[in-house]
C-alpha cells in the first residue's frame, strides 16, 4: 500500500502547488481580461510578499526608498530647466558681455552637488540594508529548513527549489523593491516632462505631434520586445533546469576535494569536462537562438527610432526660436522616451524577479507532516528501558510505489539489544528511520511504551535517541564541538567530553592532534585544520553518542570503518554504555550479533528470521548461511575442511 504522493509529486505536492499558482491560459478572446487580471494579481501578491520581507528586515529602508523615488523623480526635470537656463544665459553673454553667469552657475553647481550627495548616501544605505535583508532571508530559509520533513529532502524538485531560494532570494528582494521605487521615479519624471511637452504640441504643426506620438510608440514597442524576450529566457531557463543541474554537478565534481584522488587515478577529469561541455552546448544553443531574435528586433526598432528622432528634432529646431526652449523640449522628449522604455523594462524585470521569488514562496509553504497528532504533544518519559513495538508496518518512499518494508511485526522489550542484519537494500536503515520517526509508515503503527509514536512531540522524542548513522555528520568545527553536538542543549564540560572520547577510544588520537580537543577539523575555514581518517571520524561520531547519554541507542554500522581490534574494543565499550538501555544496531559483520538478545534478519523488506544467535544457527536457515559464509573469510582452508 502506497503512502501516496510525496513532496514534488502528485496532487498536493509543491509542483502541483506551483501549477495552481499559474493562471490557466485563455482559450477564447473573452477570457483575456480575466487572464490578465489573474497575472497582474499574481505579480502584485508576490510583490507584496517581497515588500513584507524587506519590512521585516529593516522597515526604515522602505521609507528611504520612498524619499528617493520622489527625489529622483523630480530632480531630472529641475536639472533640465537649470541647464537650459544656464545655456540661454551663455548665448546671451556672447552678444552682451555684461550678462551675469554666477547665479545660473551656482544653481547648476548646487543641483549637481545635491544630486550626487543624496545618491551617494543612498548607495551606502542600500549596501548596508541589502546585507541586513539578505541575512534576514537566509535566516528564514534556515529556520524553515529546520522544520521541513526529511522526506522533502529526498525529492529532487524540492531540493532544487531550496537551492534556488538560497541562491536568489537573498539578493532579489532588495533588487526588486529598488526597481519598483525606481519605476515610480521614472513615472514621476515622465509625467512632469509630458506636462512640459503639452505646451509644445500647440506651437508646432500637426505632423509634429504625429512624429512625437510615433517616437513614444517606438519606445513602447522596444520595451515590450525586451519584456517578451525576458520572459522567454526565463521560461527557457526553467525548462532547462535539468541541464543547469547537470552542469553544476559536473563542475562541482572537478573541485570536490573528496573526489579529486579518484578523478586523477581513474583519469576521469577529461570525461566529466567533456560531458559538461556537451550539456552546455545543448543548453546554449536554445539560449543563443533567443538572443539572436531579440537582437534582430532591437536593431530594426532602433533604426526606426533614430529616423523618427532625427525628423522630430528637425521640426522642433525649425519652429523654436530660442536655444533655451529647444534644449527644454528636446530634453523633455528624450526623457519621456527613456522613461517609457525604462518603466516597461523595469516592469519586465520586476515580473521576472517575482517569478524567481516563487522558489522561496513554494519552499516556505512546504507542509510539515512530522508533528504530534495531539493538540499538545505528549512528552516521553526519560528512563533507561523503553518498549518498542511495530504492528503491521509497511513503507514506501514518497513518489515511489516500491514497498521498502512490508508488514513488519516486531517487539523490543526494555533493555533488549537487537541487531538488524541482511543484505544491502533489505530495508535496515529505513526501519531505523521509522523507529526514530524521521518518516511515518505508509501503513501500520510504531509504538513506544505502548503509545503511538506519532502522539509524541517530535523534538522531545528525538532527545531519547543516541544515533550514529552510516553517513554520520562531519562538522568543520573543533574536536570538542564535534563531540558536544551530541547534546547541544546542555552546558558542555571538559570532563564529560573527555569521558565520552575515552569511551569511544578516541581520546588517544585526539591528544596527539596539534591543539588537542581545540583542534579545528577540515580545511574549510582554518589553514591549520586537520583532516581525519574515516576511522577517526567514526570514533568521534561514537563519542558524540556516548556524550548524549540517551535512553535508546540506534547504531547504523557504527564500526564499518574500524579495524577488527578497534571494533572489539568499541563493542566492549558499548556493552557498558547500553546496560539497561534498549539498543538497536545494524551490522554487516555478523560476529557482532552473537551476544544480542534478538537478531532480526531482513530480506526484501520483510522479516525472514528472528531469534538469538544460537536459535538461528540451529535453524540452519538464511542467517546460518550468511554467518557461515562470512566466517569462512576469516578461517584458513584447513580450519574449514
Amino acid at each position: 500500500m502506497n503512502m501516496g504522493p510525496g513532496p514534488g509529486r502528485g496532487p498536493g505536492g509543491p509542483n502541483d502547488l506551483y501549477e495552481k499558482m499559474k493562471p490557466p491560459k485563455p482559450k477564447h478572446l473573452r477570457e483575456v481580461p480575466t487572464y490578465l487580471r489573474t497575472v497582474v494579481g499574481g505579480v502584485f501578491s508576490r510583490l507584496l510578499y517581497i515588500f513584507r520581507l524587506v519590512w521585516e528586515a529593516r522597515p526604515a529602508l522602505l521609507f528611504v526608498m520612498s524619499f528617493m523615488a520622489l527625489f529622483n523623480g523630480f530632480m531630472p526635470v529641475a536639472g533640465t530647466f537649470i541647464s537650459a537656463h544656464l545655456l540661454g544665459r551663455i548665448v546671451e553673454r556672447l552678444n552682451d558681455p555684461t550678462v551675469d553667469l554666477w547665479v545660473p552657475l551656482l544653481l547648476q553647481f548646487g543641483y549637481t552637488f545635491l544630486y550626487f550627495l543624496v545618491n551617494d548616501v543612498y548607495k551606502v544605505v542600500m549596501n548596508i540594508s541589502g546585507e541586513l535583508v539578505t541575512n534576514h532571508v537566509r535566516v528564514k530559509i534556515m529556520e524553515k529548513a529546520k522544520e521541513v520533513d526529511l522526506a522533502s529532502f529526498d525529492q529532487p524538485e524540492f531540493y532544487e527549489r531550496l537551492e534556488n531560494a538560497s541562491r536568489e532570494a537573498g539578493t532579489r528582494p532588495v533588487t526588486i523593491v529598488n526597481s519598483t521605487f525606481g519605476m515610480v521615479s521614472q513615472l514621476i519624471t515622465m509625467i512632469s516632462y509630458l506636462v512640459v511637452l503639452g505646451g509644445l504640441i500647440f506651437r508646432l504643426a500637426w505632423y509634429a505631434s504625429v512624429f512625437a506620438l510615433l517616437f513614444i510608440l517606438l519606445s513602447v514597442a522596444t520595451a515590450l520586445v525586451g519584456f517578451y524576450f525576458r520572459r522567454q529566457k526565463f521560461l527557457y531557463v526553467r525548462r532547462k533546469s535539468k541541464d543547469r543541474r547537470q552542469m553544476n554537478y559536473y563542475s562541482d565534481l572537478m573541485v570536490n576535494k573528496d573526489l579529486v584522488k579518484e578523478l586523477r587515478l581513474f583519469d576521469l577529469s577529461d570525461l566529466f569536462i567533456g560531458r559538461y561541455k556537451g550539456v552546455f552546448a545543448r543548453y546554449f544553443k536554445g539560449l543563443k537562438r533567443l538572443v539572436y531574435k531579440e537582437t534582430a528586433w532591437n536593431l530594426s526598432l532602433g533604426f526606426l527610432t533614430v529616423v523618427v528622432n532625427c525628423v522630430l528634432f528637425f521640426i522642433i529646431a525649425s519652429n523654436i526660436g530660442q536655444i533655451e526652449g529647444y534644449t527644454i523640449y528636446t530634453g523633455a522628449l528624450n526623457a519621456v522616451s527613456t522613461a517609457v522604455t525604462t518603466v516597461l523594462t523595469t516592469i519586465g524585470s520586476i515580473y521576472e524577479g517575482t517569478l524567481f521569488i516563487d522558489n522561496m514562496i513554494l519552499f516556505m509553504r512546504e507542509k510539515k507532516t512530522i508533528r504530534s497528532t495531539l493538540p499538545e504533544g505528549a512528552v516521553p518519559e526519560r528512563r533507561k528501558g523503553h518498549r518498542i513495538e511495530l504492528r503491521n508496518v509497511s513503507f514506501s518512499y514518497p513518489g515511489s510505489d516500491r514497498m521498502v518494508l512490508k508488514h513488519i511485526d516486531l517487539t523490543l522489550e526494555p533493555g533488549d539489544t537487537a541487531v538488524l542484519v541482511g543484505l544491502n537494500g533489505a530495508g535496515k536503515t529505513t526501519l531505523i528511520k521509522l523507529l526514530t520517526r524521521l518518516y511515518d509508515p505508509t501503513e501500520g503503527t510504531v509504538l513506544l511504551d505502548g503509545r503511538d509514536i506519532r502522539e509524541y512531540e517530535p523534538e522531545a522524542l528525538y532527545r531519547l535517541y543516541g544515533i550514529i548513522f552510516q553517513d554520520f555528520g562531519k562538522y568543520a568545527e573543533p574536536v570538542r564541538d564535534n563531540i558536544y553536538f551530541g547534546q547541544a542543549d546542555a552546558e558542555p564540560t571538559d570532563e564529560a567530553l573527555e569521558n565520552a572520547a575515552r569511551e569511544a577510544s578516541a581520546d588517544e588520537f585526539i591528544r596527539r592532534l596539534p591543539r588537542g580537543y581545540d583542534t579545528p577539523l577540515m580545511r574549510y575555514f582554518e589553514p591549520d585544520g586537520v583532516e581525519l581518517s574515516i576511522g577517526q571520524w567514526q570514533k568521534l561520531s561514537v563519542a558524540r553518542a556516548f556524550y548524549a547519554d540517551s535512553d535508546i541507542l540506534i547504531l547504523d554500522e557504527p564500526t564499518a570503518s574500524l579495524d577488527p581490534m578497534a571494533e572489539q574494543e568499541l563493542f566492549r565499550q558499548f556493552d557498558r554504555l547500553r546496560k539497561g538501555k534498549t539498543t538497536v544496531f545494524v551490522s554487516h559483520r555478523l560476529s557482532s550479533a552473537v551476544t544480542a538478545d534478538k537478531i532480526i534478519l531482513l530480506k526484501d523488506g520483510e522479516i525472514a528470521e528472528t531469534g538469538t544467535h544460537a536459535e538461528l544457527m540451529a535453524k540452519k536457515g538464511e542467517y546460518y548461511t550468511l554467518f557461515t559464509t562470512q566466517a569462512k573469510r576469516y578461517l584458513s582452508p584447513d580450519d574449514t575442511a
